[in-house]
């Protein structure tokens, strides 16, 4: 029995997104005991894509969405996971993630590799409803593990609640006015617990919370 070339190159690429489990995130899982692996981490996404749609700030598709949110980071099979808040190593991210999606990608055959790059491309750019909202789900997601975790990344890696808020408030309100709410509150909840500090040590108070966040949980 021959097996069509088709499926063998469908077969190689399932085969070779194992790999996701192995990319460990900076991210510790919400009982702190370790660090969660992609693989889990866009399971959750997806989860949390099917859960909290009706929140999406505009109509989206739910299938586009998972689909994106369980291709998203296959790319770091061959870039590894970049920590959002390290400028010096997100400096090259594009260009790494780019040549490892021609290459992981380009395991399917052609169309349907392409359609997977375009979805991919369409998460990162963020233009569409659907990608917006992934988008969302996926800076969410962090946030609310770094704060059960006790702190997680954020203290491991001294970020500060200043520095969540820049980097994620607004792409999560992009996709969700009312997940960036929940954002707010989570940032805020930590700051009160002391599992996350305002600004850094020295850094000038200047009277007020960091981008919106209300010095009360």
């Amino acid at each position: 029995m021959t097996v069509d070339a088709r499926l063998l190159q469908q077969l190689a690429f399932c085969l070779e997104v194992d790999g996701a489990k192995t990319i460990v995130r900076h991210n510790l899982l919400a009982d702190g005991s370790r660090r969660e692996n992609d693989a889990e981490h866009m399971w959750h996404l997806a989860l949390m894509a099917i859960v909290l749609a009706e929140h999406a700030a505009e109509a989206v598709d739910l299938a586009r969405v998972l689909s994106m949110l369980v291709i998203h980071d296959l790319v770091e099979i061959d870039a590894g996971d970049t920590l959002v808040y390290e400028d010096a190593a997100r400096a090259d991210q594009a260009a790494r993630e780019a040549g490892a999606a021609a290459r992981i990608y380009g395991m399917l055959p052609a169309e349907q590799g392409e359609e997977l790059r375009r979805l991919w491309e369409e998460f990162e750019s963020a233009d569409t409803p659907d990608a917006r909202f992934a988008r969302a789900l996926d800076r969410l997601q962090p946030l609310m593990l770094n704060a059960a975790a006790g702190g997680g990344a954020w203290s491991e890696h001294g970020i500060t609640a200043d520095r969540v808020a820049q980097r994620n408030f607004e792409p999560i309100a992009r996709g969700s006015p009312a997940l960036s709410d929940a954002a707010r509150e989570i940032v805020a909840g930590a700051i009160a617990a002391g599992i996350l500090a305002p600004v850094a040590s020295g850094a000038p108070a200047a009277g007020a919370s960091p981008a919106g966040v209300s010095p009360a949980g």
